[in-house]
């Protein structure tokens, strides 16, 4: 018998992606614009850095035994561990974040339910609650990536040094929205010369990378439709921690949606973000089957982008839930604001690492919210929404002023 959350999770994904179709087809040519449009690139990576954290670089090499281990044959035996992996980061199920983009750039200003008392401050518990989650995942995944310090395995004193750290830079590079949009696409590049500089370590050359990407194509779009729903409880996990932080990604990069048509939106979520995953995943693999050991310089590099995605997406929900609460650094002092931020995150991160709170409960509570705002729509505001032509005509206004000056 399927347990509560597995049912949850199910209906959230049929519920999305039903409402993902409904979205695409009812206003298919709609220009999206949001209220402080950036052009493709720029939009791009602060959706990749924010939407994406320290797992990209931290779980593959860990995960693909599992998924090659012939004990787990009857679950993940359908394909191949690159396609399984990407299946769990690409392509399907950034529709989550075309669906909440969408939504708070062209939607929720007429609906307004995220503005409801009792949902915003739920919303911004579910915000803090996955910042918080994680810095535990980079917290308890150190020890693998420096082995120098400690035995390898037990998480000690510097490594919690170094997650305050951490934790602390993000909460300062959310005092200023500038420091967001630089850091997302310095970490984007970081990350693209990650990816060249492992491909290059690993002499793997243009054939195996092609030969693993063929593998890869083959094997999850030959079998898109078994990622839909839950293959095993792990899978569930993954996708109860992209409904986590779907609602809180979709809210802080609608402001930057720069004019594309939904259908063009739609597929340059899909696609262009899948790009880069499908070629790190594909030269991780070739690391993981010739056993090539990465202990020194490329822990050392994996760990600096690591870090660097972990602030990225940090100071991105930091700002976020700051300004939803109205605690800005302009309210209560840039020191205080950092000092309130890196408190709660770093208590919260200590509860996560000891299992006292998981992600599942929190992406539970999403689906939770999909739901109430569906409702409340149907029931309140179905005119206005079915009424919907175009952006907030305020976003379209100053949009064309700046395409004109341009």
């Amino acid at each position: 018998m399927a347990s509560i959350l597995s049912i949850i999770i199910t209906f959230g994904i049929l519920l999305a992606f039903g409402l993902v179709a409904f979205c695409t087809v009812k206003w298919w040519n709609l220009r999206a614009i949001g209220v402080t449009p950036v052009p493709l690139f720029t939009f791009i990576a602060i959706l990749f850095t924010s939407g994406l954290d320290v797992g990209l670089i931290m779980f593959p090499l860990g995960e693909f035994p599992t998924y090659a281990d012939p004990e787990n044959a009857a679950v993940y035996g359908f394909t191949n561990p690159l396609a399984i992996e990407f299946g769990f980061w690409g392509f399907l199920i950034w529709g989550f974040y075309f669906l909440t983009s969408f939504y708070f750039c062209v939607v929720e200003p007429r609906v307004k339910f995220f503005e409801i008392p009792a949902v915003k401050i739920l919303n911004n518990i579910v915000i803090i609650g996955t910042c918080a989650f994680t810095a535990s995942l980079f917290l308890v995944y150190l020890p693998f990536y420096i082995p120098e310090i400690g035995d390898g395995e037990s998480i000690v004193a510097t490594f919690y040094v170094i997650v305050f750290c951490v934790i602390l830079a993000a909460a300062y590079s959310s005092t200023d929205i500038k420091f967001v949009r630089i850091l997302s696409v310095g970490s984007t590049f970081l990350f693209l010369g990650l990816i060249l500089f492992m491909f290059l370590y690993s002499g793997m050359g243009i054939g195996g990378l092609a030969t693993n990407l063929g593998e890869l194509t083959s094997g999850y779009f030959g079998n898109l439709h078994k990622f839909v729903l839950p293959i095993n409880d792990y899978h569930e996990f993954y996708l109860f921690w992209w409904f986590a932080w779907s609602i809180m990604i979709g809210q802080f990069t609608s402001r930057f949606v720069g004019g594309l048509r939904t259908q063009t939106l739609l597929l340059a979520l899909l696609v262009i973000p899948s790009i880069p995953l499908a070629i790190w995943f594909s030269v991780l693999y070739f690391y993981h089957t010739s056993g090539i050991d990465t202990t020194g310089l490329l822990n050392f590099a994996m760990i600096l982008v690591g870090v660097t995605f972990v602030i990225n997406s940090l100071d991105s929900l930091i700002r976020l839930y700051s300004d939803n609460l109205s605690l800005t650094p302009s309210r209560l002092g840039k020191w205080l604001y950092v000092a309130l931020n890196v408190a709660v995150l770093f208590g919260l991160t200590l509860a996560f690492q000891s299992q006292w709170l998981q992600i599942q409960w929190i992406g539970a509570v999403v689906v939770g919210i999909y739901l109430a705002c569906l409702v409340f729509i149907l029931l309140k505001k179905r005119g206005e929404v079915a009424a919907i032509k175009a952006s907030p005509e305020e976003n379209t206004l100053d949009f064309d002023r700046i395409e004109a000056v341009h």
